[in-house]
C-alpha cells in the first residue's frame, strides 16, 4: 500500500496568490500514519538533519522512498508546471523546535519548491502553526495557516515573495522537509552543509546550543 495519497494531491487546487502553494490534509494515509510516526527517527536536538544521517524504522524508510521517487517528482512537476526530477530532491527531518526557529523568510534561490509533511500525533498548541505570509515584516499578515498535525502536506514554489514562518514554539515539532533544488550538485552540496552543521552542534556543549 502506498503511504502517500497522490489522488488527494491531484484533487487539491493550487493557490496562485501571493505565490503558488497548496495544503493537503491526510497526505499520509490515516491508516498508516501511526506506523510512520512509530518509525520516525529519534532526534534530541533542534535543527534540520539530512535524513541519511538518522536511524529510522522500515515504514518511515518507505515514506522517504516515496518522497524521493519518480512518481512524486512527476506529480509536483505537473502541479507547479516546472521540470523536476528525483535527482534534485534534498530530504531533511526535524524533531524539535527551538526558540530561534520560525523567523520569517522566503527560502534560498537554490530551492525551486519546498514541501513539508508534518509528523506530530496531534497539535493542541496555539503556536507553531506554519503561516504563509504576504510580506517579510508581520507574522500576523497571514495568507494561510497550517497546523503541524500528522500527515498534513504544505508545499509552495519558492519566489522572492514566498514568505513564511511561525510564532515562537519550543518543544517537539516533527516533520520531513523535501526541496527540489536547482540541480543535483546543489542538492548534494546542501546535504553536506546540513551534515557538517549537525556534526558541529554535537560538539558544542548543551549550555551553548540551547542559547
Amino acid at each position: 500500500m502506498d503511504l502517500l495519497d497522490l489522488p488527494a494531491f491531484w484533487r487539491t487546487p493550487l493557490v496562485t496568490e501571493p505565490f503558488e502553494y497548496l495544503v493537503v490534509r491526510d497526505f499520509i494515509r490515516p491508516a498508516v500514519l501511526p506506523a510512520v510516526l512509530r518509525d520516525f527517527p529519534r532526534i534530541d536536538d533542534t535543527g534540520l538533519l539530512p535524513v541519511a544521517s538518522t536511524r529510522y524504522g522500515s515504514v518511515f524508510g518507505q515514506l522517504i522512498e516515496e518522497i524521493e521517487g519518480e512518481a512524486l517528482s512527476r506529480a509536483f512537476a505537473e502541479k507547479f508546471d516546472m521540470p523536476l526530477t528525483p535527482m534534485q530532491v534534498m530530504t531533511t527531518v526535524r524533531g524539535n523546535c527551538g526558540a530561534r526557529d520560525g523567523r520569517i523568510h522566503a527560502d534560498s534561490p537554490t530551492k525551486l519548491v519546498t514541501a513539508l509533511i508534518y509528523l506530530n500525533e496531534s497539535w493542541a498548541a496555539e503556536d507553531g502553526w506554519l503561516r504563509l505570509l504576504r510580506g517579510p515584516d508581520d507574522i500576523e499578515d497571514v495568507v494561510a495557516e497550517v497546523p503541524p498535525s500528522g500527515g498534513t502536506l504544505v508545499a509552495f514554489r519558492r519566489t522572492e515573495r514566498s514568505y513564511h514562518g511561525h510564532k515562537p514554539y519550543v518543544g517537539p515539532r516533527r516533520y520531513v522537509m523535501f526541496n527540489w533544488m536547482a540541480d543535483h550538485a546543489t542538492a548534494r552540496r546542501e546535504v553536506l552543509r546540513h551534515r557538517l552543521s549537525a556534526a558541529a552542534k554535537r560538539l558544542v556543549p548543551k549550555r551553548w546550543s540551547a542559547s
